[in-house]
């Protein structure tokens, strides 16, 4: 079969309103991420910042630091690997590759070429000690990667565990979000281009996951849906 043909079908997958959604992140990352790097007044941003210390109790602001740290790089590490060996363990060889394309794709996009890229420090008086840059948030965009990435792979083997996955990972996510802007390691555009990116590459790579599975189809299972 030709590539001509798969990005077709890649493209049916995908959806109308998905691709659209990547174009314009696409476009909203090559026209605010150069302005926003570039800014020395980040007026809404640091207001943002501000109000949120003005309105979490210290006590919530300690577990929020807690969150930061372990979603961290090398603490969730430890996790993916954990899924990646449940999935050896049950042979579930398309959704190991996916998971690794995936999580490893994210790290790659943000961490190696657009950090780099838009070079936006890190806000002021952060409450830890963080190196690195900071458009767009790899926090936030590879939270909702390898989180719903694994919910939907899971899920497709395990129809009832889909509820109380997403659910249990939205309310992760969130608070991962929640804690980059409580230790004032990102700005809210930051995680909000973090997050779109993160909900793009999910797609692309969910899109790709039901090409494959059209084409080596497995009885009894249900394909997942980004």
């Amino acid at each position: 079969m030709s590539w001509a043909v798969l990005l077709r079908e890649w493209l049916r997958a995908l959806g109308r309103w998905r691709f659209l959604f990547a174009v314009l992140t696409a476009v909203a990352l090559a026209w605010f991420g150069p302005r926003l790097a570039a800014s020395s007044d980040p007026g809404l941003d640091l207001a943002v910042l501000d109000q949120v210390h003005r309105l979490i109790p210290e006590a919530f602001g300690q577990v929020l630091l807690v969150v930061y740290q372990v979603s961290g790089v090398h603490v969730t590490a430890v996790l993916v690997m954990a899924v990646l060996i449940f999935l050896i363990l049950r042979r579930f060889w398309p959704e190991l590759v996916c998971l690794v394309i995936g999580t490893g794709g994210i790290l790659l996009i943000v961490d190696r070429w657009l950090k780099p890229l838009f070079a936006r420090a890190r806000p002021g008086e952060s409450l830890l000690a963080l190196s690195g840059r900071s458009f767009p948030s790899g926090h936030a965009a590879g939270s909702v990667v390898f989180y719903f990435l694994t919910c939907s792979l899971l899920a497709a083997h395990y129809p009832r565990l889909r509820v109380p996955l997403l659910t249990a990972s939205s309310l992760w996510v969130a608070l991962v979000w929640l804690s980059t802007l409580y230790c004032r390691a990102h700005w809210l555009t930051d995680i909000a281009a973090g997050a779109a990116l993160g909900y793009v590459w999910l797609s692309f790579c969910l899109a790709g996951f039901a090409v494959w599975e059209r084409h080596h189809a497995r009885p009894n299972r249900s394909l997942p849906h980004g």
